[in-house]
């Protein structure tokens, strides 16, 4: 397979016709050798417009989102060369490492022992070293660490936690996938002041469930 023609045909027929035309996006995705960051048993759909499942038999929210899910995202939140962020969900390392070009520092919390090591395994074979793993629930944020520039939920959540919100700077911004299947939609928060916030959305998509985020409440009568 050429991984190099795969590549140019994901961002050109992919990624620029999901409206994202931002060139030092664009040119990160060139970069960052996708294929190394996808499990064996699918590297040839590396490349494919589709979420790939990490696992065999995985949970919900261990897979890799679809690229133009991942490049959408990273253009709206224009990260800055200055700027330390926080990644919830970090799966295989790809988001991360996406994240990493693009930022000062990025923190990423898994909270599935067995992918946190993939991740790092990945960021270390791809030569990454502004990156730090940690298994943790990403539920909770790194409030010691805080606050971020940026914060970005690969996946979907019911709602976002108030408690992440917190850890933002003021003028930091937090993607996240937000609602309930069939339609979420891709929710950009910015922190305004000390205690206001003003959302967006932006786009419609369908994200699998980030683990160790609380639903909504289901009555029945």
């Amino acid at each position: 397979m050429n991984f190099e023609q795969a590549r140019f045909n994901m961002i050109e027929q992919q990624i620029r016709p999901w409206n994202v035309l931002d060139s030092a996006v664009l040119d990160t995705l060139s970069v960052v050798r996708r294929e190394d960051f996808v499990p064996a048993a699918h590297k040839s759909l590396a490349f494919a417009d589709m979420e790939l499942p990490l696992r065999a038999g995985g949970e919900a929210g261990q897979c890799m989102l679809a690229p133009k899910v991942e490049a959408r995202m990273l253009q709206d939140l224009a990260v800055q060369k200055h700027e330390k962020v926080l990644e919830i969900g970090a799966g295989a390392g790809y988001m991360a490492a996406l994240l990493a070009q693009r930022a000062q520092r990025v923190i990423s919390l898994e909270i599935d022992p067995a992918l946190a090591t993939l991740a790092r395994t990945h960021l270390q074979k791809a030569g990454i070293s502004n990156v730090e793993v940690r298994q943790a629930d990403g539920a909770k944020g790194a409030p010691v660490e805080g606050p971020f520039d940026v914060i970005v939920l690969s996946g979907s959540v019911a709602e976002v936690p108030h408690q992440l919100l917190e850890q933002l700077k003021t003028g930091g911004r937090l993607m996240a996938i937000v609602g309930e299947a069939p339609v979420m939609r891709a929710t950009l928060i910015r922190r305004t002041s000390a205690v206001e916030y003003l959302t967006s959305q932006g786009w419609d998509t369908v994200a699998p469930r980030l683990l160790g985020f609380p639903e909504h409440s289901r009555f029945n009568f």
